[in-house]
């Protein structure tokens, strides 16, 4: 095992050929009248999904399923191997392709390792240990796969409780990260567990993974009753549904003599975490302006966001570099789990001439720090005219 997993995996991984072990009929058919397929221990996910149809769908529209073939995350591995040579690829590919980490296919030549974090690699979490300085999973592979129900019966595979999965220790082994210099880089999970939320162990699946209209099992494979099932999509930073949940914007503004005061209440009110979370390359953008309708327009732009150093004080502007060598937190303008802020303007306007104000708020993250790397999600936007 290389990276962060190290000795923590520990069933073999080996293919079981046509298996029986006391389940009925191990076969799996993609679609009604189709060849049967092949159940493995380590399966791709497409295997899972032709039972498990409506979790497939949303896991593949998830930030987990493009984990490892996003462009984002292209460009910095590429980056990282090659400013840190080869220990940047286990490193990185630990959290975006965990199995082919475990099943040594770093080069990702195997389907299964090029899923990002796939079905086999979370159903097979048995608990996650807190020793050392960062979270490890404890898994075990086999056909018994692990879950939130204990209700749950399968007919092509074993099924086991696992109360991990029901709390925010399964995220924290890629959502806590401390580098080799000491610094917790990803801060995620003990911004989590500090806050209300934490507190009062309000998980994060209670808001990525929210319970939803869906057949646990295709229908046509296995009638189970309840048609509910936790959102694989698990909505996150390019969501503006969640953005929208997790951040309330208020604008206010009036007319002074020889200008316009504008206050801007931000408010943290829905994230167990602050906003943004996750590498200091991303930030929450503010920007306000004033169109006067004969004037000049202006704006003014306010950022949030964490900054980090290495040892000898220099900002760190690229993502890949962050893992290796930042060492220090410069300053942290983010908003903390429920934390409110008021933001002030003034901007100069002659007497009479109307002006629309709007404030604009948005997620922005930059890995590369180059516009082409670049994903920016515009998610409120709030406009009034002032007389």
């Amino acid at each position: 095992m290389a990276a962060r997993w190290g000795g923590v995996a520990r069933a073999s991984v080996f293919r079981l050929g046509w298996v029986r072990a006391g389940w009925t009929g191990l076969w799996l058919a993609a679609a009604a009248g189709s060849a049967a397929t092949e159940l493995e221990v380590i399966s791709s996910a497409e295997i899972c999904g032709t039972c498990h149809r409506a979790i497939y769908e949303g896991w593949n529209r998830s930030a987990h399923a493009a984990a490892t073939e996003s462009r984002l995350f292209e460009g910095a591995l590429a980056a990282a191997e090659r400013d840190f040579g080869e220990p940047a690829r286990p490193l990185c590919l630990s959290c975006h392709s965990p199995l082919g980490v475990h099943l040594r296919d770093l080069s990702l030549q195997q389907k299964v390792s090029r899923e990002g974090v796939t079905c086999d690699w979370c159903h097979s979490v048995r608990r996650v240990r807190f020793r050392g300085p960062n979270p490890a999973p404890v898994l075990e592979f086999s056909l018994v796969k692990t879950g939130p129900s204990k209700a749950t019966r399968a007919v092509v595979h074993g099924t086991e409780y696992a109360a991990v999965h029901r709390g925010a220790a399964i995220c924290s082994p890629c959502h806590q990260y401390r580098n080799a210099a000491g610094l917790n880089l990803i801060d995620t999970y003990e911004e989590w567990r500090r806050s209300r939320y934490g507190r009062a162990r309000r998980s994060c699946q209670s808001c990525h993974m929210s319970q939803v209209a869906g057949d646990v099992v295709d229908p046509r494979v296995q009638a189970v009753s309840g048609a509910q099932i936790n959102l694989h999509e698990m909505p996150g930073s390019s969501s503006v549904n969640q953005l929208n949940q997790a951040v309330r914007m208020v604008l206010a503004a009036q007319r002074k003599p020889d200008a316009i005061e504008v206050e801007v209440e931000l408010a943290n009110i829905g994230a167990g975490h602050a906003m943004p979370t996750g590498s200091p390359l991303r930030e929450l953008i503010l920007e306000v302006s004033a169109a006067p309708r004969q004037g000049q327009p202006s704006a003014e732009i306010r950022r949030y966001r964490r900054v980090v150093a290495d040892r000898d004080g220099k900002p760190i502007e690229l993502e890949h570099e962050g893992f290796f060598r930042a060492a220090a937190v410069v300053s942290d303008t983010r908003l903390a789990a429920e934390e409110r802020r008021l933001e002030r303007f003034r901007f100069l306007t002659a007497a009479g001439d109307p002006v629309e104000i709007t404030a604009r708020l948005s997620y922005y993250y930059s890995p590369l720090a180059r516009a082409d790397s670049a994903k920016r999600v515009v998610f409120r936007t709030i406009s009034r005219w002032v007389q």
